[in-house]
């Protein structure tokens, strides 16, 4: 069975994930699958939108698939990664910038590569389920397929928040922070899909929406701005107070985890972009950090720790992330010119 079916349904192209074992993650074919079709659909007048969906309850998409990924970089072999990124990243911009509306139905997990497939869209719809967030710097990366723009975007300083703690995002707060657009109930999906399909008319997820539910994160979002406002990580874990209300803690707790280095750097790459609001500057950004993650980065041992050994005992460069030298931030970002990133 294919990883991926792509197909026209009326007047729409449809593409859906169908790794549900796997939790549809991302393989390099299916990039390059979603590539294609975005290229073929983008000015057939017989295509007025995309439905994007995804088989089995558990994930929209769950990532990528990052296991040759650590196999080849453990063995010092670094093209392939690159050439996963380069290629992924100009998929993600293709789907940010394509000229026709893009409807993603996003159940369960959608994190990290799943966000760059299910969240650049116009319509982007949620239900009771639904869990969205960018879990990078667990892994010893910064939040990536145009992520860092979602993050910029978010109002106050939850881009901040998330992309720092990797917090995940019930459908109200995804709404709330600029991730989704629509909550409608999962039992009335098939219907909502047969309608764009037969119609073309993206009018119609407007008309199945429901209120949507209440957000933590619009509840904390005070609390979160007075701290994460900070040039550094040491400027935002000065402006922590002592004792910490329930949001801090939370933060606290789910940064300790954390890459040091990633997230320095993730901060960095979300005030830079905030400042473009572009997408391919973003993905630019995203790349300089992901293109040297295994060889001076924490990717490979989050990886370790994370996916191989399950351990969850990662020996990050960094002790602490209060304290990451501004140089190491700096060797992250400048431009990679062996193998840069093109559109």
């Amino acid at each position: 069975m294919s990883d991926i079916h792509i197909r026209q349904d009326g007047r729409a192209g449809r593409i859906t994930l169908s790794r549900p074992k796997a939790l549809n993650a991302l393989t390099y074919d299916m990039v390059l699958q979603i590539e294609a079709a975005l290229d073929q659909w983008r000015t057939d007048p017989t295509i007025d939108l995309l439905v994007i969906d995804a088989e089995g309850d558990k994930a929209f998409c769950a990532g990528g698939d990052i296991q040759e990924m650590y196999e080849t970089g453990t063995a010092g072999n670094y093209d392939y990664g690159r050439k996963f990124w380069r290629d992924e990243y100009r998929m993600n911009a293709k789907m940010a910038e394509f000229p026709k509306p893009v409807v993603t139905f996003l159940q369960g997990f959608t994190m990290g590569g799943g966000v760059g497939v299910g969240c650049h869209g116009a319509h982007r719809i949620v239900c009771a389920d639904s869990r969205i967030a960018m879990p990078e710097v667990g892994i010893g990366l910064i939040p990536d397929v145009g992520g860092s723009l979602l993050l910029a975007r978010a109002p106050g300083r939850l881009g901040e928040y998330l992309g720092l703690t990797a917090d995940r995002m019930d459908a109200g707060d995804a709404i709330h922070a600029g991730f989704a657009d629509h909550f409608v109930p999962r039992e009335t999906w098939p219907a909502l899909i047969a309608a764009l399909c037969d119609t073309g008319d993206p009018g119609a997820v407007g008309r199945a929406a429901s209120p949507a539910p209440r957000s933590r994160l619009a509840d904390w979002q005070p609390q979160l701005d007075a701290c994460f406002g900070g040039d550094t990580l040491a400027d935002i874990h000065h402006a922590m107070p002592d004792p910490a209300p329930e949001p801090i803690t939370h933060a606290q707790k789910l940064m300790a985890r954390n890459s040091p280095l990633a997230m320095a750097c993730a901060l960095r790459i979300i005030r830079t972009v905030r400042g473009a609001d572009d997408i391919r500057t973003a993905l630019e950004h995203e790349y300089r950090y992901t293109a040297r993650s295994m060889e001076r980065g924490d990717f490979l041992e989050g990886i370790r720790a994370a996916i191989i050994d399950k351990d969850r005992s990662p020996k990050w460069c960094h002790a602490s992330w209060r304290a990451v030298p501004e140089a190491d931030i700096v060797a992250m970002e400048g431009p990679v010119t062996d193998a840069p990133l093109q559109f």
